[in-house]
């Protein structure tokens, strides 16, 4: 196939592009490169420095390459800041993939691949969390994403030629095997690279909210997913697609690690010792969240291979010090 994927020179985006590569799709990249970076996206793939409201321009481009699905990933992703800048997330997020839909229209092109979020959910009443828990979410970036996935089951009512797939998750970690990609934030905001910072010396210490919650350790679980296996995912996903589908997928590994799990597992990991302070409980932290993937597993052939956090931690360690 011919895929557009959006936001293609960031995090995740970037290693999708390799991955659809390997696996034989002709892939154009489109990023406003205001988080991503130009170099992560390899030479021989087309890439274009256009904003998602662009609509214009997105159609050229759909037209040219003769694109028949999307992979959408670009959006912002800073839960703080959404909270502070609402229409920031609602202009990028929303209506950027309105945007992008609006092209995808005029075109005639009917795949579409969602990277979204397990923010949709909010603090769910269950965990694991299934893909039919009733999702809340608690802050713009979560009804940011939330909102698209609306938009598309309107859409697919609409245009029963039309098929999309929605991807919901939560931390996702790690890089390539051979480290010459990875997670390249700025400013970084997620747990395990600022847990390598602070074993770089690249921060003083690193802040664990709270110590006493209802779980093992007093810590936070939460789920992570390597990037890789991620990926893989999103490729299984287009590749599934046919008139109609309405797809909904949560990825992770089925359990959660502490927090205190992930330091002890980065200090095994780089031989250093990470300096830690303890602070009180973030508002709106809950105690677990993790995701049941069983569905991607059983519809999709998805099998993480990545499920170790030490490995997950190595490979991430592998790509800030290469």
């Amino acid at each position: 196939m011919n895929i557009l994927v959006t936001g293609g020179a960031g995090y995740i985006g970037s290693h999708a592009v390799r991955k659809l590569c390997e696996t034989g799709h002709s892939v154009v990249v489109l990023d406003n490169l205001s988080y991503g970076h130009r170099e992560a996206v390899p030479n021989n793939v087309p890439f274009y420095h256009v904003d998602l409201k662009d609509t214009d321009q997105i159609e050229t481009i759909l037209r040219k390459h003769h694109i028949n699905a999307v992979m959408h990933f670009a959006a912002l992703i800073s839960v703080g800041e959404s909270v502070q800048k609402p229409l920031l997330y609602y202009r990028n997020n929303t209506a950027g993939a309105m945007s992008l839909l609006e092209a995808m229209e005029r075109v005639g092109v009917r795949r579409f691949v969602f990277s979204s979020t397990a923010a949709t959910y909010g603090e769910p009443e269950e965990t694991p969390i299934l893909e039919t828990t009733r999702q809340q979410p608690i802050n713009p970036y979560g009804r940011s994403k939330w909102f698209v996935e609306q938009i598309l089951q309107d859409i697919v009512t609409a245009d029963p030629k039309f098929g999309f797939v929605v991807f919901r998750y939560f931390n996702v970690a790690g890089a390539t095997e051979d480290g010459s990609i990875g997670e390249n934030h700025q400013p970084e905001t997620h747990l395990i690279p600022l847990v390598l910072f602070a074993a770089m010396g690249k921060r003083n210490n690193i802040t664990v909210f709270g110590t006493d919650y209802p779980t093992p350790d007093g810590t936070c679980i939460r789920d992570y997913v390597h990037v890789n296996d991620l990926v893989t995912a999103h490729v299984l996903g287009i590749e599934a697609l046919s008139d109609g589908d309405a797809r909904f997928y949560n990825l992770g590994i089925g359990h959660g690690y502490s927090v205190r799990e992930i330091l002890d597992a980065a200090k095994k990991v780089t031989g250093k010792e990470i300096p830690t302070v303890f602070g009180s409980r973030r508002e709106g932290d809950p105690a677990r969240l993790f995701a049941n993937s069983d569905k991607a597993q059983k519809e999709l052939g998805w099998n993480p291979q990545h499920t170790n956090i030490e490995e997950i931690i190595a490979s991430a360690w592998h790509w800030h010090t290469h």
